[in-house]
């Protein structure tokens, strides 16, 4: 991801295709949701999909069918939830040497702007609730909470990738209810796993902003964990296989299932093992690599259908 030299260190790239194609006046919006890192919708999408794969296979044009919907519901809820972010983060992001450039801190969009933009993100996440069973729209709803006190936390614990991953994953739970009108121990087990994977991905993250972060006071578990990262990012890791192998067992999925999620552990390992947590561009690189350690969870379920 090529980084903003006006700026110094960024992970905003003002190349990608969504924004050059955009007209000028809607490409700070396009920021502000953060079409140009398209990672985020990836790891908000992939543990929709997981619970849908379970709760839907072996019907695999309904499978299909659900994971488009929650593609654009990640999309929207995902946009959404970023500008609310820098909503909340603008006078802390002003401080930052990788989100001075965002286009609230700089000036590019006026706070009404953002907060009009953010609304019309959600209404599209509003109408796909609309597909939804009461239940499912009962589960979905109920993670709002989540999303609206996230970006406080650094500001009061060591430990908001706690609060992320409880909101992220939850389509985790979302994905299941819709499509069975119910929820299992295995979705449970799916949405734990879920929540230690980001304690990984989310922890590299935020290794980015380390020096920042402690100049302006804000928390994280980078900065928690910063004399022994690799062992806390192990045991998170451990505990993310150890979960999703239980909701393996509890589906009764058939050995593929295993053999994937070795290879799921493998991809752990090689993050933790090579990660240069003082290098921004390796932190960045390894978080991105996310995107695909989630698509094997997807290929793992499918391929646990198969017996």
């Amino acid at each position: 991801m090529s980084a903003d030299r006006t700026t110094g260190f960024t992970d905003i790239n003002r190349q990608h295709w969504t924004l050059r194609y955009l007209p000028p006046w809607m490409r700070p919006y396009g920021r502000l949701a953060r079409w140009d890192r398209p990672i985020g919708i990836w790891l908000l999408m992939m543990p929709c999909w997981w619970s849908v794969a379970l709760g839907a296979a072996p019907d695999w044009l309904r499978t299909v069918g659900w994971m488009a919907i929650f593609a654009l519901g990640a999309l929207a809820m995902r946009g959404a939830g970023c500008t609310w972010n820098d909503i909340v983060d603008r006078k802390v992001d002003a401080q930052v040497e990788r989100t001075r450039g965002r286009p609230l801190p700089s000036g590019e969009v006026k706070l009404r702007q953002a907060l009009v933009w953010m609304v019309l993100q959600s209404l599209v996440g509003a109408a796909i609730l609309f597909k939804f069973n009461k239940f499912a729209g009962a589960v979905a709803l109920s993670s709002l909470v989540l999303v609206l006190i996230y970006p406080t936390m650094k500001r009061i614990t060591s430990w908001p990738q706690v609060v992320l991953g409880l909101a992220f994953n939850w389509g985790a739970l979302v994905g299941y209810a819709a499509v069975t009108g119910t929820l299992s121990w295995a979705t449970v087990a799916l949405y734990v796993g879920g929540v230690a994977w980001t304690m990984v991905y989310d922890t590299i993250y935020a290794m980015q902003d380390q020096r920042d972060d402690a100049i302006v006071g804000v928390r994280s578990t980078a900065r928690r964990f910063a004399g022994a990262p690799r062992r806390w990012l192990t045991l998170f890791a451990v505990l993310a296989v150890a979960a999703w192998l239980m909701a393996g067992l509890l589906a009764g999925l058939a050995l593929p299932f295993f053999v994937v999620l070795a290879a799921i552990a493998a991809h752990f390992a090689w993050q933790i093992g090579s990660l240069k947590p003082n290098d921004p561009a390796d932190c960045l690189a390894k978080f991105q690599a996310n995107a695909g350690l989630g698509g094997l969870l997807v290929v793992a379920i499918v391929v646990g259908h198969f017996k």
